[in-house]
């Protein structure tokens, strides 16, 4: 059986990840700060997917230590990691302007560090190793600048330019990297709006695109894949 790793996956694009992965047989390893969440999702996945092992670890994966922790409890518990999806992320409505002292350090420490630091820990470990696939979840704001959420924009940009980096080091060790746009997608971010679900991309979205990509035969990759919503950005 493959194993995956998933980043942010008790919620959001990440939970209908961590199930589409779930139904393709793939063993998991998953994170949270919040032990009910992953308790929950835990249950959930093996009731629809009863013959995968899950292993769940309560972890800020914005603290390095802890991220590190997590990667390398993962492998002892599943053994190689062959997907990894770098999806966890935080968005805060703001202009850079207006940002609060913190905010950098708080966007920066979620929306990208998480990634940066795991490509390394299981990069490095590609040549020999089962490592074939890194997923990496951007944003439709990396490629169209969204004023109200400026640091927002620059880490999904980053992470967006970041991913591309990965598949040009990882292409002689025939690991596939795939950069994931979504546009406006329906997740706990909306909770607090008014929204015609019609009008948005559903998680379930994201995650059928993933598992179609990793089902793709073992010459083809997907560099970058952008998902938006057919009556435009709400």
């Amino acid at each position: 059986m493959k194993n995956a790793v998933i980043t942010g996956a008790t919620k959001g694009i990440g939970r209908a990840i961590a199930f589409a992965l779930a139904k393709q047989g793939l063993n998991l390893a998953i994170c949270s700060r919040n032990s009910e969440d992953l308790e929950r999702t835990r249950s959930a996945l093996i009731e629809i997917a009863p013959g995968i092992k899950v292993f769940t670890s309560q972890t800020d994966a914005a603290n390095k230590i802890q991220l590190l922790k997590f990667a390398a409890d993962a492998e002892q518990h599943l053994g190689e990691i062959n997907v990894l999806v770098n999806n966890l992320g935080i968005f805060i409505p703001t202009s850079i302007l207006d940002d609060s002292e913190d905010a950098f350090d708080t966007l920066i420490s979620a929306n990208l560090r998480p990634a940066y630091e795991l490509y390394r820990y299981f990069g490095k470990k590609a040549k020999g190793s089962g490592l074939r696939h890194i997923f990496n979840i951007s944003s439709i704001a990396a490629l169209h600048p969204v004023i109200n959420a400026g640091m927002y924009t620059v880490t999904k940009a980053s992470t967006l330019s970041l991913s591309h980096i990965m598949r040009l080091e990882m292409q002689q060790y025939g690991v596939k990297v795939t950069a994931v746009v979504p546009g406006s997608t329906l997740t706990s971010s909306w909770d607090s709006v008014a929204t015609d679900k019609s009008k948005f991309v559903l998680p379930e979205d994201i995650a059928a695109a993933v598992t179609t990509i990793y089902n793709m035969s073992a010459g083809a990759n997907v560099d970058e894949i952008t998902i938006t919503p057919l009556f435009g950005q709400q």
